[in-house]
């Protein structure tokens, strides 16, 4: 029986850009366990359907899409469980045990605490280098609603890194400090689009 063009294409793209998909969706969600689950995803989704006739590039930017809208929809249910979550549980507090990791930038984990929104437009801004229109296209929103999510999520870090950070008080962490802190994860290359 011969091999559908589809099942091909799926295969030389886990095969060549699997990794960098990986990368991509870890970025977008900040956690490695995510990550793969969201690759997983959006394969099923892309291909669930069949789709003859895409090229190993189209069906990357497909798959691309299918992990950001993914994951902004689990940020949703999350966002909604957050709001119930302290009538179920108790927080959990825990003690640096070294003062000096205190002190240290931790770009991932602020990105962890932005709204799903928030994060998307600032690694689709720095990460994949879009415009605000590219961003506004992407995710189905105005221009303006993109200057807003950079602007609130550039400043929630802000504040956030303000004590910690090289840039003093109130002045958020430069773009290039995003792309340098990717980059590292990446093992120093970008992931293509």
């Amino acid at each position: 029986m011969a091999t559908a063009a589809w099942e091909l294409v799926v295969t030389r793209l886990v095969a060549e850009r699997g990794d960098a998909l990986l990368r991509y969706a870890y970025v977008v969600s900040g956690s490695q366990d995510d990550a793969a689950d969201l690759v997983q995803d959006a394969l099923v989704k892309t291909f669930g359907r069949l789709r003859n006739g895409l090229s190993l590039q189209s069906a990357e930017a497909y798959v691309r899409r299918a992990i950001l809208t993914t994951h902004l929809d689990g940020g949703r249910r999350t966002q909604r469980w957050r709001r119930i979550l302290h009538l179920t549980a108790a927080p959990e507090h825990h003690a640096s045990p070294a003062e000096s990791s205190d002190a240290r930038i931790d770009l991932f984990g602020e990105l962890a605490r932005l709204t799903p929104r928030e994060r998307a437009c600032l690694v689709l801004r720095y990460y994949d280098d879009f415009t605000v229109a590219d961003i506004a296209e992407t995710l189905e929103i105005s221009p303006g609603t993109v200057k807003r999510y950079l602007s609130d999520g550039l400043a929630k870090m802000s504040v956030a890194l303000a004590g910690g950070s090289p840039h003093g008080p109130g002045s958020a962490p430069p773009p290039t400090a995003l792309r340098s802190s990717t980059a590292a994860t990446q093992g120093g290359s970008h992931a293509q689009r």
